[in-house]
């Protein structure tokens, strides 16, 4: 099933091309043009060493815009597989034709309420007591936005191929000014001056094991704040509120689950890559992680580490349920509340 040749990708691949018509301006320019130039890349199949034409990658960027603009009022199209109309965000019963097949689907919400799909071979799939997760390699039909893994409900996809970009992109980031911080650390565990795509390869390997471990929290997470909170997120949308809320979570996600699997298996480049990667509202809420990693990092005593996941793990869980009871006390969602109370709970 190659991208654009079959029936299916094709149906996939416009419903990704409608939910970009509405979310694609949700990224700043830069950024945006970041996504669009890797989007390209993809599109294409050009590898990770060739050299992508500016004027090109502008036409190409130009045909696109033009494209969502035709089709942004459509509605998205049902998935027709053995001759039944499946519901394009019916992934529970998707993937129990596709997978034996051998591919993997999802369609679910992310940030800002934004549909995402896709549509891949599977790599792999483990049935646990209470999720099964799936590990997705070559992607036929994505959006500009390719999240390296997302929980929706029992069901954990992590997506090796938008991993293996997102790594490149955040490579990419830093070739620009080549700081010495945890970037330049994680990177350094892997040959990028000999062989790009070699060292690429050998870095997805080992970040898919935190992105598991980060989507097992989220799914651990999740079961213990209820849908009452996934109810929430849906009702704040394009707020701040919004993304305090998501970043709570994630941090909550991290000490049950990804610190204290790096910690315990000691994944140096990882824990470095987690440094690096906490940003943004994520980095404000959590300063006290700085300074535990910069404790491991000059001492290489993992202990101020264990403590801080410990507390983080009382802290986030006690914070989101704050959340969640204020959410549900006042008939009218009061963001600045919400914003409030988390910006007087960083830890």
């Amino acid at each position: 099933m190659q991208k654009a040749n079959h029936p299916l990708c094709e149906t996939v691949q416009k419903n990704c091309d409608i939910s970009d018509a509405h979310h694609a301006a949700n990224y700043t320019l830069c950024v945006y043009l970041l996504k669009m130039r890797e989007y390209y890349r993809w599109e294409n199949g050009f590898s990770y060493n060739d050299i992508l034409h500016k004027e090109d990658v502008g036409n190409w960027v130009q045909e696109r815009e033009s494209l969502w603009e035709e089709i942004e009022d459509q509605a998205f199209l049902p998935l027709e597989i053995d001759g039944k109309e499946y519901d394009p965000f019916d992934t529970e019963n998707i993937n129990k034709v596709l997978a034996p097949k051998g591919y993997v689907y999802s369609g679910g919400m992310g940030v800002r309420a934004a549909p995402h799909f896709f549509l891949a071979k599977l790599e792999e799939k483990e049935v646990y007591n209470d999720f099964t997760m799936y590990v997705s390699a070559d992607e036929c039909a994505r959006d500009l936005t390719a999240p390296p893994a997302m929980t929706q409900g029992k069901n954990v996809f992590i997506r090796r191929e938008a991993l293996r970009r997102y790594l490149w992109e955040k490579f990419t980031e830093w070739q620009w000014h080549k700081y010495d911080n945890a970037m330049s650390r994680a990177l350094s565990f892997y040959d990028f001056e000999s062989d790009v795509d070699q060292a690429l390869e050998q870095m997805t390997d080992n970040e898919l094991e935190a992105v598991a471990l980060h989507e097992i929290g989220e799914f651990i997470a999740s079961q213990e704040l209820g849908e009452h909170w996934r109810e929430m997120i849906i009702n704040l949308p394009r707020s701040r509120a919004e993304f305090l809320a998501r970043a709570v979570k994630d941090l909550l996600a991290d000490c049950l689950s990804t610190l204290p699997g790096l910690i315990e298996n000691y994944n140096p480049a990882s824990l470095h890559f987690y440094a690096a990667n906490l940003v943004a509202m994520r980095k404000e809420l959590f300063p006290s992680f700085h300074i535990a990693y910069q404790v491991w990092l000059e001492t290489e005593n993992p202990r101020p580490l264990k403590s801080l996941v410990a507390q983080g793990t009382q802290h986030w869980s006690k914070l989101a349920k704050e959340m969640l009871n204020l959410y549900q006390k006042d008939e009218n969602i009061d963001l600045e509340k919400l914003e409030a109370l988390v910006h007087n709970n960083v830890l």
